[in-house]
């Protein structure tokens, strides 16, 4: 048998989604799923522990909810950092939020598929567990303090056992705030190139002889464990066994993500066939489409205007706050050298907190009039205002529609009475 080690973080969709690792979605989606084995899947969380999926319950966190937590603990001192350099530089649309972090191609977690055998021949699962288990914590306990496992999920509801886990590389930045990325903490944690002759680049990276470290220690425990594991070359050569199993690894995890986002489109398809059932009941309501209009309306209204708003009012307090220091440097202005010097440094430092501050302004005023009570009263007084417009360019369009349906009636009778 061969033990496939495989990783990857992104697919043609985007980024792997760990809720397929503890199947929070619909498995009556799946056609590669035997939803009478679920229950038999095993997971595991960094800060929870072991559970078979038949035991979940209300308290037993996500792997979503893992990774974001710990991305939160872990790394919130860096964001802050980062952001405050954005703001200070200007570049305010670089602001990020945890969220965007987690889910980001280079930042997110990478993923780790392991297995053992194919599906015509492979090993007891609790033993995958077992051999899995002490790999992982032998990896965690030589590269711990720089590699950080977070989930991982044993599945037996598909044709052959295999484990997704789910871990992330973090060192710290110029600062000394801990951030996640990969290439910079693998050179941390004493990786060299493959070949050292040559340049850095896809075929020739650290990554590679991180990986190579955890295929050997995943084939030691193998073998630990009195496993007969396939490691001599078929044909060819080691360079063809490795790119043998590169192919295979790479066609496997590719049909891992399509089962994957399989499932999440057709699970999409149901909200959004809702939704529409949804809206065409609201729809034959007139009240219940001049309130969502509103809402709607609303909605973007607040998120357009308070943006304009609040960078015209900086504008304008900026140009205040100019036309000061130009009178304070004026002779007009009668203080004395040293006082000048202190009102010049006083309005500096104001003007450039106005930058900082814009945002916090932003998201309360958007706070503000987004709350459901004041978006009620205004939203109530918009419906009242509007109601007799949007009424009648309804009645308009539905007399319209009739009218067109009755010329297509008539049309269709005159040629039936002409043949």
């Amino acid at each position: 048998m061969r033990a496939t080690r495989h990783n990857g973080r992104s697919g043609s969709h985007g980024v792997y989604n760990p809720k397929h690792n503890d199947r929070e979605f619909d498995l009556n989606n799946n056609v590669d799923i035997n939803p009478e084995m679920t229950p038999n899947n095993i997971y595991w969380n960094c800060y929870q522990g072991f559970i078979k999926h038949a035991d979940k319950d209300e308290t037993w966190m996500k792997f979503n909810d893992v990774e974001l937590t710990y991305y939160k603990q872990q790394f919130s001192e860096w964001l802050d950092y980062q952001n405050e350099k954005h703001i200070k530089g200007g570049h305010h649309n670089r602001v990020k939020e945890m969220d965007a972090i987690v889910s980001n191609k280079q930042r997110c977690p990478e993923e780790t598929i392991y297995q053992i055998g194919n599906i015509d021949e492979t090993i007891d699962y609790e033993d995958l567990v077992k051999v899995v288990v002490e790999t992982i914590d032998e990896i965690n306990k030589r590269y711990g303090d720089n590699v950080t496992t977070l989930t991982w999920g044993l599945h037996v509801d598909e044709k052959t056992p295999h484990i997704h886990e789910r871990h992330v590389f973090h060192s710290p930045n110029e600062a000394g705030f801990d951030m996640p990325v990969q290439e910079k903490t693998l050179e941390v944690m004493g990786f060299d190139l493959p070949d050292k002759t040559k340049p850095k680049d896809k075929f020739n990276n650290r990554k590679m002889s991180y990986d190579q470290e955890c295929r050997n220690i995943f084939l030691d425990c193998c073998r630990k464990h009195g496993l007969e594991i396939e490691l001599e070359p078929i044909y060819g050569g080691k360079k063809y066994l490795e790119k043998t199993e590169f192919i295979n690894s790479k066609i496997n995890l590719q049909n891992q993500n399509l089962r994957i986002e399989n499932g999440q489109l057709m699970f999409s398809n149901q909200e959004l066939q809702a939704k529409q059932n949804e809206l065409n009941k609201k729809i034959s309501d007139e009240e219940a489409l001049i309130k969502m209009v509103t809402d709607v309306a609303y909605e973007k209204a607040c998120e357009i205007i308070v943006d304009d708003v609040v960078e015209k009012t900086q504008e304008e307090n900026k140009k205040l706050v100019s036309n000061y220091k130009k009178w304070i440097k004026s002779d007009k202005c009668k203080a004395s050298r040293k006082t000048k010097e202190l009102m010049l440094d006083c309005f500096s430092d104001f003007n450039s907190k106005l930058t900082v501050i814009k945002s916090n302004v932003i998201a309360k005023v958007k706070d503000f009039i987004s709350s459901p009570e004041k978006k009620a009263q205004l939203t109530e007084e918009i419906v009242r205002k509007a109601r007799p417009s949007i009424v009648e360019i309804l009645k308009r369009r539905n007399e319209e529609i009739a009218l067109t349906n009755k010329a297509k009636t008539d049309r269709r009778k005159g040629k039936e009475q002409e043949r």
